[in-house]
């Protein structure tokens, strides 16, 4: 399955999890709470109040070499929503990409996403946890502060 027949199938329409699909062409879904959409919106507020410029995307899906993955949000500059436009899924990480954490998260999992979001692109990849802690990481390891959006609380 590709990630188009994903979201042209009527039968995963406004289905309660954030779909994804692995190497293999599986969807794999995880539940997502309300818990988990009070965080984002509170993630696309506050990344709005400290970027100017550039788009903030929720749901945003991302082509890696283990197929589509979707960032809870992401924020990406003009010169990428140029190149980019309206492809879906895009073939190259926004420069953020902002996972927040389920209980059903392991940390390995979590790993092998992150690296898949840099070797995509991405210049920061953000972890929220379930208590609203972030921890921002770029492609070197973890870092005390994003560097694109500075001003970014540590704590939602």
């Amino acid at each position: 399955m590709i990630w188009e027949e994903v979201c042209n199938d009527p039968n995963l329409q406004d289905l309660p999890y954030k779909i994804e699909l692995n190497r293999f062409g599986q969807i794999v879904m995880s539940p997502v709470s309300n818990w988990h959409g009070i965080l984002q919106s509170k993630i696309v507020r506050l990344l709005g109040n400290f970027r100017e410029s550039g788009t903030i995307i929720t749901e945003c899906s991302i082509e890696t070499s283990d197929r589509t993955k979707v960032a809870d949000v992401a924020w990406c500059s003009d010169a990428f929503a140029e190149k980019n436009g309206r492809k879906t899924p895009f073939p190259d990480a926004p420069e953020i990409c902002v996972e927040i954490l389920s209980p059903s998260n392991s940390e390995e999992e979590m790993r092998i996403k992150r690296s898949l979001y840099f070797e995509a692109g991405a210049k920061e990849v953000w972890e929220c946890d379930q208590d609203g802690v972030m921890i921002f990481y770029r492609e070197s390891g973890v870092i005390e502060n994003s560097e694109i959006a500075s001003k970014f609380p540590k704590r939602m």
